[in-house]
């Protein structure tokens, strides 16, 4: 599906995943259209999109599970089902989300994807409490499953060169098709990876890019931000390089397909490049360069994030150049004790004296 003259990849986006929840919806209780409306004003399409997955995997938890709705039809539940739901249900749904199965496939949560299912579901339940067409509300009543923090992933300086120097000269020992693939589409990754690390720009922002969004005059791209926010980002010599090597020598050579023309970065089929080939691509060159630890957009988006950070000091200019909208989000991940102070405390402590 292509992006017409009149609309950017931002606007059809939206409109697709507009779609999506649509069909979602149609699987679902009829009254779940009244929380999704509701929500509409404060959330953005794709996290009423990834509510609507939780909501729905709690709905085949009751119908497969519990005594009075199994074998109900899940467009069937009403809300006086919902209402009769108790905390020892919403306790085994917790249990029941570590591993179960539907239509043969085999589910899997951690302590993070139980703490979102639990999130969207006291939402979902919160809704309708507070409008009086429910008076139970068993998900206050069920602790929170505990969080623990996670160190933030990111490429260390010399592997950020060495992954650079991958893109840029891989093709040595190639042959066949995989060279005259790799030749083909060196610039435009050169471009790719210099920009995620030259500009902590996230996935969705770098594959939403039009040529019309790169200003080599201020050295600055125009990017949608998530919830539709325009922003500029800047960038230095080396991603205004990488650039315009790439706009000049490679993609001026491409005859895009129809409804594409405005993309700046292409696929092999000659269409904007999508998200899922882009982490495909981060994947394969980072694999090649660490094998210890899984690098994919956004932990180059870290990468970017702490090497800035480090070289400022200024959390808050961080924070904006990242687009976090809470600074305690940037301080949580960026100001933390970082290697090199850890390396020191290897040495710290001496266990025999000499």
């Amino acid at each position: 599906m292509g992006t017409s003259n009149n609309e950017t990849y931002h606007q059809q986006n939206i409109q697709q995943n507009t779609q999506k929840l649509r069909n979602l919806l149609r699987e679902m209780p009829g009254f779940c259209k009244d929380y999704f409306r509701g929500i509409e004003p404060s959330t953005s399409a794709r996290t009423r999109i990834g509510y609507a997955y939780d909501i729905r995997t709690f709905f085949r938890f009751l119908v497969s599970e519990n005594p009075v709705l199994k074998n109900t039809e899940i467009k069937d539940i009403n809300l006086t089902h919902l209402d009769m739901v108790e905390p020892v249900d919403i306790e085994e749904y917790m249990e029941y989300l570590k591993l179960y199965y539907y239509d043969g496939q085999k589910y899997t949560n951690d302590e993070r994807g139980l703490h979102r299912k639990m999130a969207s579901l006291r939402s979902f339940y919160l809704y309708y409490q507070k409008r009086d067409m429910i008076k139970n509300n068993p998900t206050v009543v069920v602790n929170m499953p505990k969080l623990h923090d996670r160190e933030i992933i990111r490429l260390d300086p010399d592997e950020v060169a060495e992954l650079l120097e991958l893109v840029e000269h891989g093709g040595n020992n190639l042959s066949g098709i995989k060279k005259t693939y790799y030749e083909k589409n060196k610039l435009r990754n050169i471009a790719i990876f210099t920009l995620f690390l030259g500009t902590g720009i996230r996935v969705s922002e770098c594959v939403g890019l039009n040529i019309e969004d790169v200003d080599f005059r201020e050295n600055r791209i125009r990017i949608i931000r998530k919830g539709g926010k325009e922003e500029y980002v800047y960038f230095g010599d080396e991603v205004a390089e990488s650039l315009k090597n790439y706009i000049e020598l490679s993609r001026r050579t491409i005859d895009p397909k129809e409804g594409h023309k405005h993309a700046l970065f292409y696929s092999i089929q000659r269409r904007r490049i999508t998200v899922q080939a882009v982490e495909n691509l981060v994947k394969d060159y980072a694999s090649q360069v660490t094998t210890f630890k899984h690098i994919t957009p956004h932990k180059l988006r870290s990468t970017y994030g702490t090497a800035l950070y480090h070289q400022t000091g200024d959390i808050y200019l961080v924070a904006d150049v990242l687009g976090h909208n809470d600074v305690n989000t940037t301080k949580k991940h960026y100001a933390a004790i970082n290697d090199d102070k850890k390396r020191k405390a290897a040495n710290a402590v001496t266990l025999r004296k000499n």
